[in-house]
């Protein structure tokens, strides 16, 4: 079959792979109708390469068709129409009995003191292969696919494999009160879906970016915007909005590859072409992150707020400001989206035709698969106005 490749740091390329087979009695084998290109898989495409070997395929928010089941897998069967959450879970461990399905211990990558695998992401998950591919073997199947009705396009489900889930649970954890400010750092997929969930449930979300067509988007439902490219100081800006208090909530739809961080930013780009053994240590062990935005959302929260971190950090080492934020009482989550904890709040959304939360007005590129280096280098670059970018692999 044919796959997208890693080979190196912004080398991706279609190759033909092995075709996946079931190996267990809970997996199932799907034929992938779409798949979207994650900000994630940038942190791939670029920064995490150490942690990659050549060859391995990406990919990890798809949705298809059954093809094939282990004889354990019982609430999908061949043809059904299934999304694919992006974290691994049995469904049955102490964790995902607690709802805590991306900590799965069942799939955990102990051996590199991860939590649960997850599809197409690098050694420290598994290495699992991922949902950039005409086909994805799906392990624990008897668990993790969500079934979906027939008719609507695609782009109405997709979504639920990581970024509906994981904006639900950004706004979720920001712990923002009745009617009360949430902003949002980054305007990308994430961001975008974190702004609508957070208006759709009554919050006042303030959307932060500097790309023009992101704004724009966000516009379009009703979010109010701030340009940071306009601003010296953003935070002041937040502050006048907020009664001079600043925001209730922040989330952090951003992460490790933030703009306005270059000594950071080069870090990360010597460390992508070290020799592997020591670049993985480096990753492993320094603070390479870009922490610009991080810190934007300390300046940005009022006094006795909370941080929701939604983006992906991968530093060890890297300086928070611990006495502003124990002065200022600021309460922070983060982590890995549970994706099927999520699913009986969003499945109800997605399936309204009335489309509450925008959901098909998200995709602003689809490309059949063999186009997928050059979905990456656009969204990587943000030209063309890619915001979010589907793969067909079967078109």
């Amino acid at each position: 079959m044919k796959a997208l490749t890693w080979h190196g740091p912004r080398d991706v390329r279609v190759d033909d792979v092995p075709d996946p087979r079931v190996e267990s009695g809970t997996d199932a084998i799907i034929r992938v109708t779409s798949s979207g290109i994650c900000g994630s898989d940038l942190h791939l495409y670029e920064v995490l390469g150490p942690f990659l070997d050549a060859g391995d395929v990406l990919g990890h928010e798809a949705m298809g068709v059954v093809e094939e089941t282990g004889p354990e897998v019982s609430h999908i069967a061949p043809g059904d129409r299934v999304v694919v959450p992006f974290n691994i879970s049995c469904g049955r461990c102490w964790m995902c009995e607690r709802g805590l399905f991306a900590q799965c211990e069942t799939t955990q990558v102990s051996e590199q003191g991860s939590g649960a695998a997850l599809f197409g992401y690098t050694r420290l998950y598994g290495s699992v292969p991922g949902g950039q591919a005409e086909y994805l073997r799906v392990p624990q199947a008897h668990f993790g696919p969500v079934k979906v009705p027939e008719g609507p396009p695609d782009e109405q489900f997709v979504y639920l494999s990581d970024v509906l889930p994981t904006a639900w649970q950004a706004v979720e954890y920001a712990d923002v009160p009745r009617g009360g400010s949430v902003v949002i750092f980054g305007l990308g997929p994430i961001g975008q879906m974190a702004a609508r969930i957070a208006r759709h449930r009554g919050f006042q979300p303030i959307g932060i970016d500097i790309v023009p067509e992101r704004l724009n988007m966000a516009q379009r439902h009703g979010i109010r915007t701030i340009d940071a490219s306009e601003h010296d100081d953003v935070a002041d800006v937040v502050r006048e909005l907020t009664d001079g208090r600043g925001a209730d909530s922040v989330i952090d739809a951003v992460g490790m590859e933030a703009h306005g961080s270059p000594v950071a930013e080069l870090g990360q780009k010597v460390a992508s072409v070290l020799p592997e053994s020591i670049s993985e240590r480096l990753m492993s062990t320094a603070g390479i992150d870009r922490l610009s935005v991080l810190y934007q959302c300390i300046d940005c929260v009022r006094r006795g707020g909370t941080i929701s971190l939604s983006g992906v950090y991968g530093g060890m080492a890297d300086p928070i400001p611990m006495l502003t934020l124990f002065d200022k009482g600021v309460r922070i989550a983060m982590g890995q989206a549970h994706v099927k904890r999520w699913i009986p709040d969003l499945m109800p959304l997605v399936a309204d035709e009335s489309d509450p939360l925008g959901v098909r007005d998200l995709t602003t590129h689809r490309m059949p698969l063999a186009d997928a280096p050059h979905g990456y280098d656009i969204f990587q670059r943000k030209e063309d106005g890619a915001i979010k970018v589907l793969l067909e692999p079967h078109s």
